[in-house]
């Protein structure tokens, strides 16, 4: 398209949305419902392609038809609360912004290219975010193909391990939406293939089927990357070396490993494989670690990002028009998502609803905690990845890694005994007489799986346990936790230095957990003491 259609286009749009902007803005409900939301935020108002001057607030419900007046075809908000917004300025140190700022909502972004998608993420979200304990939350439709999901700021603690909550933005809102990420994907990928076939999802999105299709590792259950394994050959000595790519054609020249040699190699022929390089193996040496199953890298298909969290940044306010489409960013009811049509947010249809809803005081804290913990256990095994990549001591982590072999071999325990418990599972295992139980569970449930034990035994383990609590969970809950850890990704249990045991009142120390980091570590070390690993 030429500069001169692209303009044309450009005024159509523009004089479209005008033509209903005024007319919109001026229902006294949409007024209204703008300016109840932007209390204790920022607001910037957008001129069709550019944005009003910052900091900027509405004073009077009046000021959001003053500023359509003046041009102004959308508004846009803050994520963050702040006691006075006008005091904001770009040369503030952080500890001035944590002092201005009184809190945080966390704002969670949907955006794919296919709407019908970004329905089934958005359902996903909430059936995630009720499982955490969160049952108060707004969704709105972004005005163009996605849709924003916000838990609103009273649902969080003040306070957790000792920092301020309000405090730890963006860290820590960024962090649940990682978190949250890294449950929904899969299960996004199971949703949409149990809707449409992969003959379906191609011809929707204009993909080829091989574009969708993964190989995925058995092991930790990932998409495996291709990579290729080149055959080099030594013209000098004869040597004849089966390399992974990036091996010996890192540098300029490739040459003969043979200290006496260096020649520079040849390579003779090189063979496509896959590799997961998170248990460090290929095809080529272990096929049968890989296998291709009926479902697809939801990454190439939908780019559903939560992650609309930084500093000072805006979103669409509810109700805003969208300058692309002239449809408005109205509210859904949780409970209707699929039913939501595009026609549903045309201006003149729109029906005012409550995007920022009542929550129970508290009622994120076990979702933030989790998402904390998540992020610990990540880091923490990542180390111990590493740390068996360097050669560090076997029993350190939660396996062994062969000499030699540049595999990883995971210690498979599928009934440990109680002999091998550190002190804090065991006092845990008798039972609380206060408070904590969900998170002893979340506990318990990444020590077992985290050994490798079979689902019977810790399900019987669980209930056991259950019966042993000043006041039992309900089944459904036990069963539902159980349900998913035998379905997610492996967890390690917190180190022994996580505030969880003190709080838990089990925080004691023997001299192997003085030794040791974590409960896995303390477990497979004393397994292999007690002659129980040979």
């Amino acid at each position: 398209m030429d500069d001169g259609a692209s303009s044309k286009e450009r005024s159509f749009k523009e004089q479209r949305v005008r033509e209903v902007s005024f007319i919109y803005y001026m229902r006294g409900d949409i007024k209204k419902a703008i300016y109840d939301f932007s209390l204790k935020r920022e607001c910037v108002p957008r001129y069709f392609e550019g944005f009003g001057k910052r900091p900027d607030s509405f004073q009077y419900e009046g000021d959001v038809l003053e500023q359509v007046k003046r041009g102004a075809t959308s508004f846009h908000c803050s994520e963050e609360l702040w006691d006075d917004v006008l005091e904001i300025n770009n040369e503030m140190s952080r500890d001035e912004f944590n002092e201005l700022r009184c809190g945080w909502d966390l704002l969670l972004d949907i955006d794919s290219p296919y709407l019908e998608y970004s329905k089934i993420y958005a359902e996903i979200l909430i059936s995630v975010l009720k499982f955490h304990g969160i049952d108060n939350v707004g969704v709105k439709f972004s005005g163009s193909k996605g849709f924003h999901v916000i838990v609103p700021w009273g649902a969080f603690p003040e306070e957790i391990y000792g920092k301020k909550t309000k405090d730890m933005f963006p860290e820590w809102p960024r962090l649940i939406c990682e978190y949250l990420g890294s449950i929904i994907q899969p299960k996004l990928a199971d949703k949409i293939l149990h809707d449409d076939s992969l003959k379906e999802i191609a011809k929707k999105t204009g993909r080829e089927e091989s574009e969708l299709v993964v190989r995925e590792c058995v092991s930790c259950h990932r998409p495996a990357v291709k990579k290729n394994l080149i055959h080099w050959i030594c013209p000098a000595c004869k040597n004849e070396i089966d390399a992974e790519e990036g091996m010996y054609n890192n540098r300029r020249k490739s040459k003969c490993p043979n200290p006496e040699c260096r020649t520079e190699l040849f390579e003779a022929s090189r063979e496509e494989m896959h590799y997961c390089k998170y248990c460090e193996v290929n095809s080529k040496r272990n096929p049968e670690m890989f296998e291709e199953k009926e479902r697809f890298d939801t990454d190439k298909l939908i780019e559903a990002d939560l992650i609309l969290v930084s500093p000072r940044h805006l979103f669409r306010m509810p109700y805003s028009l969208h300058e692309k489409t002239a449809l408005s960013s109205v509210v859904i009811d949780k409970d209707k998502i699929k039913d939501f049509q595009i026609t549903d947010a045309r201006p003149l249809k729109v029906k005012v609803d409550e995007f920022y809803v009542d929550v129970r005081k508290d009622e994120g804290k076990e979702l933030l905690l989790q998402a904390l913990d998540w992020k610990e256990q990540k880091d923490r095994y990542e180390r111990i990845v590493e740390d068996m990549k360097k050669g560090a001591d076997k029993l350190e982590g939660v396996g062994n890694k062969p000499k030699h072999s540049g595999e990883f071999k995971q210690i498979i325990i599928p009934e440990p005994p109680e002999e091998i418990f550190p002190p804090q599972i065991k006092l845990i295992l008798n039972g609380l007489k206060h408070d904590g139980r969900k998170r002893a569970l979340f506990v318990l449930l990444s020590f077992f799986k985290s050994l490798g034990a079979k689902d019977e035994w810790i399900e019987k383990k669980v209930f056991e346990w259950n019966e042993k609590n000043y006041h039992p969970l309900k089944k459904g809950y036990l069963l539902g936790q159980l349900n998913w850890y035998r379905k997610g990704p492996l967890r390690l249990p917190p180190n022994f230095g996580n505030d969880i045991y003190q709080e838990l009142g089990v925080d004691e120390i023997d001299e192997l957990v003085r030794q040791t980091k974590n409960p896995v570590s303390y477990a497979v070390k004393k397994w292999f003491q007690l002659g129980m690993g040979r």
